[in-house]
């Protein structure tokens, strides 16, 4: 089976590194017009450059700048086919009793997970209901499904908020042409705070994570690329709501 995106406008978040830079180069690679997009400037226009992309600066976490950045591209390309939100993170966090979570801490968590995928999917509905088509793939984690590793609450609960809205998002754009999936990846060391929190578990902790695994492996980006490109691709055509946790077995 060959995936090919040739034609196709895509947009890529959270795309300077990691998972959605991996993502981004995949889409590149086979064919697409691809858009990044990141709060790191530096970060989304070196990778850009790399790749043979069109990056952007913006911090998704209010409508008006997704309205903006969508606004953008569909200006410039005519048209938006597929969008993978693969922002979020944990902002910078790390696990605390919940005593001593502040109402800054736990909405910042929210913002770049959630409200971030509401509201680029509400800017980019008007053109893909017009064009018939589109598709959406949020990037969640098992965390979404189960309590995180992380220990962190605002990420566990914020992933399975967004779960809950990919699979809202695919009842409503279903017969618009659009389909919305998401995929949960297990641990994958992809940037600065996935190799802290890896750091933090020591030799025992990362051997007894490595063994949960069936695959005795952690993952890597381009294993959650591939699973991504599948579900922006004509052969998922039939394959909405779903969420696909790409994770060696762990779950």
């Amino acid at each position: 089976m060959q995936i090919r995106f040739d034609d196709r406008v895509a947009l890529v978040t959270g795309a300077a590194q990691g998972i959605g830079r991996a993502i981004a180069a995949a889409l590149a690679e086979a064919g697409a017009r691809v858009h990044l997009a990141d709060i790191d400037a530096d970060g989304v226009t070196a990778t850009a450059r790399e790749i043979g992309a069109t990056g952007h600066a913006a911090d998704l976490g209010s409508p008006e700048a997704a309205q903006a950045l969508i606004r953008g591209i569909v200006a410039a390309e005519g048209r938006l086919d597929l969008l993978v939100h693969a922002a979020g993170g944990v902002r910078g966090q790390v696990g605390r009793p919940i005593e001593e979570i502040s109402e800054e801490e736990w909405r910042a968590i929210f913002a770049a997970n959630v409200d971030a995928a509401f509201f680029l999917a509400q800017a980019a509905a008007p053109a893909m209901k017009r064009g018939g088509y589109g598709r959406i793939v949020t990037i969640s984690s098992g965390a979404g499904l189960r309590p995180s590793l992380t220990g962190i609450q605002a990420y566990a609960s914020a992933k399975h908020a967004l779960v809950g809205l990919t699979r809202q998002l695919a009842w409503e754009f279903g017969p618009h042409g659009i389909t919305v999936n998401s995929v949960a990846p297990g641990f994958v060391r992809s940037n600065p705070a996935t190799e802290r929190q890896w750091q933090s578990y020591g030799p025992e902790g990362q051997k007894r994570l490595v063994e949960s695994i069936h695959t005795r492996r952690l993952g890597t980006p381009q294993d959650i690329a591939h699973a991504t490109l599948f579900f922006l691709s004509e052969q998922a055509s039939w394959i909405t709501g779903q969420v696909l946790s790409v994770d060696g077995g762990r779950s």
